[in-house]
């Protein structure tokens, strides 16, 4: 397992995100703009981290591309999308329905500085691959030590 840096300013910044989103649809319904949507669900994410790049993967079985959107601002990937429910079998007919649908959004602070117009997605078997190289100024440097005297 990866040792992770904990970064409390980042679940933070997502704290405050969710409680926004609370304030609004609580006590602003139907003032909010057309542009700020509320996510119905979220799909599940990894991100990777190797000498280069950062490496996001996104499940969204069942999605084509053209019904998702990728920007990325301010060292935050946001990822966003819906999903539709379309059958040909009568709604009353299900016994159950437990896959999620409709609009989500995932906001996903990075790590590092990334080099913005490298930035890649691909999409195989329903995993959403992004994959963003490192800035330079991000990457690690060697510094090699001198020994002296000898």
């Amino acid at each position: 397992m990866a040792i992770v840096r904990w970064d409390p300013f980042r679940d933070l910044m997502n704290l405050q995100d969710e409680v926004n989103r609370l304030f609004r649809r609580s006590f602003f319904r139907g003032l909010e703009p057309a542009s700020e949507t509320v996510a119905t669900w979220a799909p599940a994410i990894d991100m990777y981290e190797t000498d280069d790049k950062l490496v996001v993967e996104a499940e969204l079985p069942g999605l084509d591309a053209k019904d998702v959107e990728i920007s990325l601002e301010d060292d935050i990937l946001r990822i966003k999308g819906e999903r539709k429910f379309t059958s040909e079998v009568k709604e009353e007919n299900y016994h159950r329905i437990e896959r999620a649908y409709g609009l989500f959004e995932r906001t996903i602070p990075l790590p590092r500085k990334v080099a913005e117009d490298k930035v890649t997605a691909t999409v195989s078997d329903g995993v959403l691959k992004i994959e963003l190289p490192k800035a330079e100024e991000a990457k690690p440097k060697k510094i090699p030590i001198k020994v002296e005297g000898k």
